[in-house]
């Protein structure tokens, strides 16, 4: 599942594109390397490891010449090396990825101006392969795994805290590897916060409880919201529940049709919501792309058609403040003229 070739057939006139953070040299290589570089041009790729790696890295990279640093013999030393060798007389680099500094120490180590590239690995990460999808599945059917696990265990006198490490337990025992996001697990009236931090709240019958949670297979994040009932729901509960997800399944439908900016996705869900009377309760946007990192692009709100391929949550939400909210959230693959769900876990009210 490497995109070294995707990168050089990207690269247009720009000789060489370098990179140093761990997710664009992921995003080459499907390898982790916490501390390195990647060199990219027309007809030739190489990653810049050191003796932690170097080994699995040798293994597991095919497409790259991997090298390795050492003592006295650092990564600036191996890049200037390339590029003398090269001959490049330039280099791209996104500069939204790196410090005023760390720009500074990679145009003196390549020794060649750097050119602002923000397109190319944007524009190539924007939309998923079957290879990245089928990561990004594999971790929601964990995080799905786990989320069964736990409607079984919540129960009035838990802590939003206790329900939290039970998530993250199991993710990790189902093979996960590791939280995509800190979890969100709120309950009562703190489930009116879109972003509240599981504390020693103890849930009581009659609450509400939303759990916003991923964990990550390959690299790849998963995205998933439920909102659950315990014990019972009021009239009002339900009938906001179901606003929300009327507006979910309005903004999923009106995501697969191609081309369609993110925008328009976002006013079909705020539309039900508003028609509700809750609009002022829906204050985010629908969505946001995600793959490697939870949140990346396409951005899934503005102007621009989505492209081909991406991969967005799919989140509206209605907050009462001080009384309690509703989030239902899915991911969607955009393909082929359609927006597919890949998440299965059911979207009905729960009532534990």
């Amino acid at each position: 599942m490497s995109h070294v070739k995707q990168i050089q057939q990207a690269l247009g006139q720009l000789p060489v594109l370098v990179m140093t953070d761990a997710v664009s040299i992921r995003y080459a290589c499907q390898f982790h390397i916490d501390d390195g570089a990647a060199v990219i041009s027309h007809d030739k790729a190489w990653v810049i490891t050191d003796s932690r790696y170097v080994e699995a890295a040798q293994a597991a990279i095919r497409d790259m010449e991997v090298l390795c640093t050492s003592r006295g013999h650092g990564v600036d030393a191996i890049l200037g090396e390339i590029f003398a060798a090269e001959g490049f007389d330039k280099a791209g680099a996104d500069p939204t990825r790196f410090s005023h500094s760390q720009w500074q120490w990679l145009e003196k180590a390549v020794g060649v101006p750097l050119v602002e590239d923000r397109t190319t690995l944007y524009t190539l990460r924007a939309s998923k392969d079957r290879g990245e999808v089928d990561c990004i599945v594999k971790a929601q059917r964990i995080a799905e795994r786990a989320f069964d696990d736990i409607l079984g265990i919540i129960r009035p006198g838990l802590t939003e805290k206790e329900i939290t490490a039970e998530l993250v337990y199991r993710m990790y025992k189902y093979g996960g590897e590791g939280n995509s996001f800190d979890p969100i697990v709120v309950t009562g009236p703190k489930s009116s916060m879109p972003h509240g931090v599981p504390g020693d709240n103890v849930v009581k019958a009659g609450d509400f409880v939303t759990m916003d949670f991923g964990t990550l297979y390959n690299g790849y994040c998963s995205d998933m919201t439920r909102t659950v009932a315990v014990g019972h729901a009021t009239d009002e509960m339900r009938q906001v529940y179901d606003v929300v997800l009327r507006a979910q399944l309005a903004g999923i439908e009106a995501a697969g049709r191609p081309g369609i900016p993110g925008k328009e996705i976002h006013n079909a869900a705020a539309k039900v919501i508003a028609d509700a009377g809750y609009g002022e309760y829906f204050g985010h946007g629908f969505g946001h792309g995600l793959g490697l990192e939870i949140h990346e692009t396409p951005g899934a709100n503005g102007d621009k058609p989505l492209p081909e391929g991406a991969v967005i949550s799919a989140e509206p939400g209605i907050y009462l403040p001080g009384r309690f909210g509703v989030r239902i959230e899915d991911m969607l693959w955009l393909h082929d003229g359609v927006a597919e769900d890949l998440t299965k876990a059911p979207k009905q009210l729960i009532i534990l």
